[in-house]
């Protein structure tokens, strides 16, 4: 293991250990160079990583401290990775969404209140008169206002990474497009239904079942990444 990973995971230990809290400023540099036994550059290149995964910032004239860690920020960092990963890879993840929506959409059924029905309902009006990106970016509004009832923030930020990455690849523009829309819209419907009867039940096998349509259309399909989505996600 290099010196690089020597202060990244040092540093992070600091940070797992509870021995640096959320807002609390680090040591100063040299005093954590002695300690992980590495040089100025090496710990610098650390904290760099560590920042872009949203776990500390520099403040300019103050110094060097620990983020607020709140997981909806350290889980979006995972779009970093997640948005790298090949076609396989985001079938694999299509499973793990499977669960995830399954359960938002559940919680968001026990949750559900008159304002969130209409609200889901003019989502889903303006989805089924529209097409291409504009459906796409309906889609995912519809989907994440369901997961704000569920109302746990890691959940949310979780799904919206997966979302972001399966978005780089648009079904609706296929030349079964339509076909493929016309189907979604109505199992988004199923959704809502279930979600307006407030059975968590039939919500989390509504959007279980939304969800497996999509991997199999992508299997089937395996359209090419969208270069604006993909430059955007």
């Amino acid at each position: 293991m290099g010196a690089i990973d020597d202060a990244f995971h040092g540093l992070r230990h600091i940070i797992a250990s509870g021995e640096l809290a959320p807002g609390q400023r680090f040591p100063p540099e040299a005093q954590l160079c002695e300690r992980l036994q590495v040089s100025r550059g090496s710990l610098r290149e650390a904290v760099r990583m560590l920042g872009a995964l949203g776990v500390i910032e520099s403040r300019h004239g103050s110094g060097t401290y620990v983020s607020a860690l709140e997981p909806a920020n350290i889980i979006g960092a995972l779009s970093l990775t997640v948005d790298l990963m090949p076609f396989e890879g985001l079938l694999d993840l299509y499973e793990v969404r499977r669960v995830l929506e399954s359960h938002a959409t559940s919680q968001a059924a026990s949750r559900m209140t008159d304002a969130a029905a209409r609200e889901l309902d003019d989502i889903l009006t303006r989805l089924e008169s529209v097409e291409g990106e504009a459906a796409s970016d309906l889609d995912a509004e519809f989907h994440e206002a369901i997961t704000r009832l569920a109302e746990n923030d890691a959940l949310a930020e979780l799904l919206r990474v997966f979302r972001s990455r399966s978005r780089s690849y648009q079904l609706f523009d296929l030349p079964a497009g339509p076909e493929i829309k016309a189907q979604s819209d109505r199992s988004h419907r199923e959704i809502l239904d279930a979600l307006i009867a407030r059975d968590p039940a039939a919500a989390a096998t509504a959007a279980a079942s939304h969800v497996v349509q999509t991997e199999n259309w992508l299997r089937e399909h395996r359209p090419a990444p969208h270069p604006r989505m993909l430059h955007s996600a």
